[in-house]
């Protein structure tokens, strides 16, 4: 991997597409958005929003990072969806065979859980391990993997846990904290490339996300026009997202709006004349009256 393909993972995962997600969630969950009690104005909430999602998305981002390493290493990546003894569907950050050995290992950013929370990673990695191990038995080798070596908050639990899983399934596993992980798989220089590239890559990045579509109308209308129906209705039919100011701090001066008005008006079917009809009412009530 180079760093070309590093951010361009990165890049996918956390700011590709981002308008789209922004709107789908005001149009789905408008109550995290507006109300009278919640001490943030519109376009706080939206930055604070953006910015939490951008940290989600960073652990999607990295799983693919890491699989990809993997795979230039010279493993071989196994489906990673499978059913539990229960018939449950799991889902493994990653799962790999050197041929010999199966790796299975699951991955978090930090270790800063609370107690419950604590005990359900525990919970789900002996699930997954219970039903690998069907399977693989004394060929597995489970692996906790968290990204950031700063936190080790639950660190002893862990290795407790852990230590009493191999003990009861006769398998080996571990607990990895950072660069641990790519010492094991003998690749301990790729660890500070990593750290690296993840600074550069931090450096190109805006101090705040840019939540004003309409300082590139064009580009903003692209990404958004082939939102589903459905998130425009939902958009254009909920008052409030309008009134508390929401949509006036998306789309500043009402541009991209229109620019989606008259895609709207170029469709012939019922359900784009429809969103024609609500978008142009907002238009003209939100950004053309005084």
């Amino acid at each position: 991997m180079n760093y070309k393909k590093f951010s361009a993972i990165l890049n996918k995962h956390i700011l590709l597409n981002e308008k789209k997600e922004v709107l789908k969630s005001l149009a789905n969950n408008p109550e995290r958005f507006i109300g009278l009690f919640r001490p943030t104005k519109p376009r706080a909430k939206l930055l604070q929003y953006l910015l939490q999602s951008h940290e989600i998305r960073m652990g999607d981002a990295l799983e693919e990072i890491l699989e990809e390493i993997f795979k230039k290493l010279g493993y071989k990546t196994l489906n990673k969806n499978f059913s539990s003894t229960t018939r449950d569907n799991l889902l493994l950050d990653q799962f790999f065979t050197d041929g010999k050995k199966y790796f299975f290992i699951e991955q978090k950013i930090r270790d800063d859980h609370d107690s419950s929370k604590k005990r359900g990673q525990i919970s789900n990695f002996e699930t997954k391990l219970d039903s690998l191990y069907k399977n693989f038995s004394s060929n597995l080798v489970g692996i906790m993997f968290f990204i950031d070596p700063e936190l080790s908050k639950n660190k002893n639990f862990y290795l407790n846990e852990l230590k009493r899983l191999e003990d009861f399934y006769g398998v080996e596993l571990h607990l990895f904290y950072g660069k641990q992980l790519l010492d094991y798989f003998k690749q301990p220089k790729l660890w500070d490339r990593l750290l690296s590239w993840l600074e550069k890559w931090k450096e190109s990045l805006p101090e705040l996300p840019e939540i004003n579509f309409d300082s590139s109308p064009k580009k903003s209308f692209q990404e958004v026009k082939d939102l589903e129906l459905r998130y425009w209705k939902k958009i254009l039919s909920n008052e409030k997202l309008w009134e508390q100011g929401l949509m006036k701090v998306l789309f500043k001066d009402g541009t991209t709006l229109k620019l989606l008005k008259d895609y709207f008006s170029s469709k012939s079917s019922q359900s784009f004349k429809q969103l024609e009809k609500l978008l142009n009412e907002k238009i003209k009530k939100y950004f053309e009256e005084n």
